[in-house]
């Protein structure tokens, strides 16, 4: 990473199958109009209930990317 400058954009992933799941669909998300994506950074986890059970989880990220002359 060195010698790199990176813009960062948030974005909320969820699921039903776990945060894991949630991370990977905002991910695969982002990467459908952002290119040289490298990291990403959890800045929160919630989760929706629906009749007393969690429905599915909501996952807030940090994505980072180099940025392009």
């Amino acid at each position: 990473m060195a010698d790199h400058v990176y813009k960062i954009t948030e974005i909320v992933g969820s699921s039903p199958d776990g945060i894991e799941a949630a991370v990977n669909n905002a991910i695969a998300e982002a990467s459908k109009t952002l290119r040289n994506l490298d990291w990403f950074e959890v800045t929160s986890v919630r989760g929706h209930l629906n009749d007393d059970h969690v429905a599915d989880w909501q996952v807030t990220i940090k994505l980072g990317f180099r940025h392009e002359s």
